[in-house]
């Protein structure tokens, strides 16, 4: 007797990172078909030594200047400040604070400042960011942020970690 032989044929199936590949070229062929014929929208920006200045592309519009909103007048007096001294200068937030006064701002208290601060600070709420530039201009403080927990949000804080020139 003749033994039978079994055929054994199948589908061989390719490996996942075969058909990840050709997906991934599909794809690209797809991506490059649907972006053959738009026209770049990017716009060169040269920096000069006043404003920069920003030649478009021969496809792009040029877009008109923003309006530039007016700073908001900034009232020292209607504007609450609280100085803490986070040095080891006795003193130093009375003496600042009374300089504060003497440039038109409400100080409304001044005390010690437990933490750590990099560096003598006028911190804003959002909404009084314009009075905190000029507090630290007439303070000589170079330095303005955020104000964070526990900071009061109705008013400016400062934080001093050192003399004020």
């Amino acid at each position: 007797m003749r033994a039978r032989r079994r055929d054994e044929r199948g589908v061989v199936f390719p490996s996942p990172v075969v058909m990840l590949s050709i997906l991934a070229v599909a794809m690209a062929a797809v991506a490059f078909l649907a972006t053959r014929g738009a026209e770049p929208t990017e716009r060169e920006v040269v920096a000069s030594s006043g404003e920069p200045s920003v030649s478009p592309t021969p496809s792009a519009q040029p877009t008109p200047k923003p309006k530039s909103k007016p700073k908001p007048v900034v009232e020292r007096g209607k504007t609450y400040v609280e100085v803490y001294n986070n040095s080891g200068i006795t003193g130093l937030a009375g003496q600042v604070g009374s300089r504060a006064t003497d440039a038109g701002w409400q100080v409304v208290g001044t005390d010690n400042w437990v933490g750590s601060v990099n560096g003598n600070t006028v911190f804003y709420p959002q909404r009084l960011k314009a009075a905190a530039e000029l507090l630290a201009l007439d303070l000589g403080i170079g330095r303005t942020a955020l104000a964070v927990d526990p900071m009061r949000l109705d008013r400016l804080t400062v934080i001093l970690t050192g003399e004020l020139r």
